[in-house]
């Protein structure tokens, strides 16, 4: 028996090593659960997300298996982990946007429902009642302001924008893919 197998059991409780057992274990299901890899990419007038559709079982109609949704009219992710993490940070998202609408009288910008989601994420580190959502989200969308955006949430609450992102079962191959073209990607 592991002298840190009594570390894992809550999601606040930290090793003698200053790790969250939990939180790594989220990681490795958002990246592994569903063996999807995921690509957003920002263009100077479009933001893109691509991944593949597999279908896990024969039975399910494939018409109904997907990993992108549309949150608002200009703003789209693609979600990788757990399927029902992923319907249930995309249902969440779809009520932030509303809700933001209704108070404010605009759409949410890509960043705000970022930040917002990601700290939704980070509160779920906090609570032994909770855990954390084994997804990660790859936000595209179009701010009035900006232009197109491209930002990831992770588990653990973090949040960036990036000119080209990945995510899922062979994230770091296609972030390197990437990284050899990031000079062709405009600002």
């Amino acid at each position: 028996m592991s002298r840190d197998s009594n570390y894992d059991h809550h999601i606040s409780i930290f090793s003698p090593q200053g790790r969250l057992y939990q939180m790594e274990y989220a990681f490795k299901a958002a990246s592994s659960a569903s063996g999807l890899t995921g690509i957003a990419l920002r263009g100077a007038d479009t933001a893109v997300v691509v991944t593949q559709r597999k279908v896990p079982d024969r039975l399910i109609v494939p018409s109904s298996v997907s990993h992108v949704w549309n949150v608002t009219a200009k703003i789209g992710v693609l979600a990788t982990g757990m399927t029902a993490d992923c319907h249930s940070a995309v249902q969440r998202m779809r009520y932030e946007a509303a809700d933001f609408e209704f108070k404010y009288g605009y759409s949410i910008p890509p960043a705000v429902l970022a930040k917002r989601m990601a700290d939704i994420a980070q509160v779920n580190t906090q609570s032994a009642s909770m855990r954390p959502l084994a997804v990660v989200l790859l936000i595209v969308g179009i701010d009035d302001e900006k232009g197109p955006q491209v930002l990831k949430v992770d588990p653990a609450g973090h949040y960036l924008p990036f000119k080209g992102t990945a995510s899922g079962a062979k994230e770091q191959e296609a972030t390197n893919f990437l990284e050899k073209r990031v000079e062709n990607i405009p600002e």
